[in-house]
């Protein structure tokens, strides 16, 4: 009769891991395709003012921005200038904790280095914009950026 032997070294199988990589790069390109970063939905009519000296903001995740025009739906509010904080209408006295909101979503190192960009349509009186610089002003919001387009040269 022949003894049958059972080695000490049984343990787990070890776990097939050769399609790992393929799962991982099919997961992260199917997030890549249906994640979007937020954008704001303009319910603003904005035509840019023409400017000769024009620069492009370096870090535009430190950049917030105030956009200020005739309502999309003039029907419903009217034909004078409105001003849009994010995705809904807004008054100059609720800059100040739109700043403070925007300021606490920042790191603490980039909080100096906040900016404000005014997106106004050229037929903004510039009362409304003086308006909008005091409440900036009052929310120690101090870098404040204008969005033009560059004038075409003739």
């Amino acid at each position: 009769m022949a003894k049958f032997r059972k080695n000490g070294k049984g343990g787990q199988q070890k776990l097939n891991t050769s399609s790992l990589p393929d799962i991982v790069f099919t997961l992260l390109f199917f997030f890549m395709v249906a994640t979007s970063m937020k954008e704001v939905t303009l319910i603003v009519k904005i035509k840019s003012p023409e400017a000769t000296e024009v620069t492009k903001l370096e870090q535009k995740s430190l950049v917030s921005y105030i956009y200020v025009g005739q309502p999309s739906n003039t029907r419903k509010f009217g034909t004078e200038p409105r001003i849009q904080l994010n995705d809904s209408y807004q008054t100059v006295d609720d800059i100040q904790n739109y700043i403070l909101q925007e300021r606490e979503n920042m790191k603490e190192s980039d909080r100096p280095k906040m900016t404000v960009s005014i997106k106004a349509d050229a037929q903004v009186q510039m009362g409304t914009i003086t308006d909008i610089k005091q409440a900036l002003r009052k929310a120690q919001a101090l870098k404040i950026s204008y969005s033009a387009r560059k004038a075409i040269k003739k």
